[in-house]
């Protein structure tokens, strides 16, 4: 493959916001469908499903994205790789480093198997789950998550966003399909939905590494592991207290307020799926943005996407705050049970705190795009002390959201803080 097949050609200021809000659009389109197929299966499954399943299956969920954290570096740093590659050596480096790193979390996800067989009764107990299937189908979700961040960042990272939004499609549409045939057919409840999400998962898996088939058949150098894991590290580290933050709350929830089956959690496992898409749906705009800063810091040139992204972000977020607040109602009446409306009054709060996770998220990804991990200790930090504070305000679902709005607003302070007033100068991305 030549060199120039992992890179950008060159454009003009104008031509590069259009060509960013072209693919912004169409990963935002991509990402919008497969959320709402996404939330359909949330929302079918708070109806179709006794309230203990629903919220078994809920927290379920939030485990694949716990599972997934320690891959959630994975996609940014092959991004961030793949992006930055100007010469055969580096993407020789590449490639090898990709076949290294299958093996690597391969082997990394048969210890999290193993944890999980150590430890499956007392799990299965806590979060409630009538059918232990429900559980390892999990576990095998969970080694899905580890490989697809992989060819995620390969896509992102060529921006080939086509077929990026198309992963993003067939996981969305596959869980929704496959999950309500085997409830409807099997009464398979959270197991069969659960099945749904890993088949959609394979899909979406098997649609990057066909599109990445190209890059692995190329030569490959040896991977150099410590250069590699000093910059996987930070951004596993610093991205994955993100998601802590975004995810922890569900569990205390469950936990503290669920009930004895765990089925008095699910206005909140509900509340919680709307408010959470908010996120989901402004969330393409940094996707796009990130290969693009890499792809010019790597050359030194001057770019002010991240301007764009943050405003662009911001508005939406606001726009999509006062559309579930007047949809938010009829979702519930049309698609829910009526024990869900319990969390209407809670919404419009609920979501109004995704506004600055949601911001705060734009300004970390350009600080990782930039090698700028100063703020990492910071997040671990962060995530450590949100932690805390859930374990001791959580007697409503109005104090969890609350302790969650805190602490997205002193996330977005850290980022900012760190964007703007803390080494500010470095821009430089290095490559292998």
């Amino acid at each position: 493959m030549p060199a120039e097949a992992l890179e950008s050609p060159k454009m003009t200021a104008e031509s590069h916001k259009s060509t960013f809000f072209r693919q912004s659009g169409w990963m935002m389109i991509a990402t919008v469908v497969s959320g709402i197929f996404m939330a359909f299966i949330n929302i079918y499954s708070s109806r179709m499903l006794p309230a203990n399943e629903y919220a078994g299956f809920a927290t379920l969920l939030q485990m694949v994205n716990w599972m997934g954290i320690p891959a959630i570096g994975l996609q940014m740093v092959f991004a961030q790789q793949t992006s930055a590659v100007i010469t055969d050596a580096q993407r020789r480096q590449l490639v090898g480093t990709t076949k290294a790193v299958l093996t690597w979390t391969f082997c990394l996800w048969l210890l999290m198997a193993l944890v999980g067989v150590i430890f499956h009764n007392q799990i299965v107990l806590t979060l409630h789950l009538s059918n232990p299937i429900s559980f390892w189908l999990t576990v095998l979700v969970g080694f899905v998550m580890l490989w697809y961040p992989i060819f995620q960042g390969l896509l992102q990272g060529r921006q080939n966003f086509l077929w990026l939004g198309w992963t993003s499609l067939f996981n969305g549409v596959g869980r929704v399909f496959i999950g309500i045939v085997i409830v409807y057919v099997f009464h398979g409840w959270a197991a069969g939905l659960m099945a749904g999400v890993l088949i959609g998962l394979v899909a979406a898996l098997g649609t990057g590494l066909w599109q990445s088939r190209d890059l692995l058949g190329e030569p490959s150098d040896p991977c150099h592991a410590l250069g590699w894991l000093k910059r996987v590290v930070p951004l596993t580290l610093g991205l994955g207290a993100g998601m802590f933050l975004f995810t922890a709350d569900a569990f205390v929830v469950q936990s503290y307020l669920g009930g004895d089956d765990g089925h008095l959690a699910a206005p909140y496992m509900f509340g919680g799926t709307l408010a959470r898409a908010i996120v989901l749906f402004t969330g393409p705009l940094a996707v796009v943005m990130f290969p693009k800063l890499v792809h010019s810091a790597a050359r030194s040139q001057k770019s002010d996407l991240m301007g764009v992204t943050l405003a662009g972000t911001a508005i939406l977020g606001c726009v999509a705050v006062l559309g579930l607040t007047v949809t938010a109602p009829l979702l519930v009446k049309y698609g829910s049970t009526q024990a869900n409306a319990a969390i209407l009054p809670l919404l419009p709060l609920f979501a109004w705190t995704m506004v600055p996770f949601g911001t705060a998220n734009v300004l970390l990804y350009n600080l990782m795009a930039h090698s700028r991990f100063k703020i990492v200790p910071a997040m671990v930090i962060l995530s450590v002390g949100y932690w805390l504070a859930l374990q001791h305000f959580h007697d409503s679902f109005k104090m969890v959201i609350e302790t969650f709005g805190t602490f997205s607003l002193i996330y977005l302070g850290i980022c900012a803080v760190f964007t703007w007033l803390v080494d500010r100068n470095k821009t430089t991305v290095k490559s292998n």
